[in-house]
């Protein structure tokens, strides 16, 4: 009876910390619903823990994060080209994500982690091209409750 007890907790304790990790998924694409050079999505709503995965669905892209655009104390990150990419989310906060060679077409993402603590810094921040109309969307669905 107890070692039925034991496993029933360490399964119980098991499925409660899968259950407050999430991973995120993100495709890197050519062409998507929005146009062409995006990430898919480009607004993802997570909590401190999850993970985010960046996947190059299409080649030619990398994912990495804008300075200026993610919360006091998360280390900036940077991807390979062409290659998968995790990115665990451990601040409260906004995340700006580019695609470096494709940011001024507007491949961008926005990664909102709890509260937008950080919202104002991250609308100061200048993009190229699109990238600019592109933030101002997706920053405003950040604003929005």
């Amino acid at each position: 009876m107890m070692k039925r007890v034991a496993l029933a907790a360490v399964m119980l304790g098991a499925a409660m910390g899968l259950a407050h990790a999430a991973d995120h998924e993100i495709k890197m694409l050519n062409k998507g619903a929005k146009g062409v050079m995006v990430f898919e999505p480009d607004f993802v709503r997570a909590t401190v823990g999850d993970t985010v995965t960046f996947i190059p669905t299409d080649k030619s892209h990398d994912a990495g994060s804008i300075k200026g655009m993610e919360p006091a104390g998360a280390a900036p990150f940077k991807g390979k080209m062409n290659e998968k990419l995790t990115v665990k989310l451990d601040a409260d906060g906004l995340y700006g994500v580019k695609c470096t060679p494709h940011y001024g077409m507007g491949m961008v993402a926005l990664i909102a982690v709890g509260k937008p603590v950080n919202l104002d810094e991250a609308k100061a921040v200048k993009h190229p091209g699109k990238a600019q109309k592109t933030f101002e969307a997706l920053l405003a669905q950040a604003a929005a409750p």
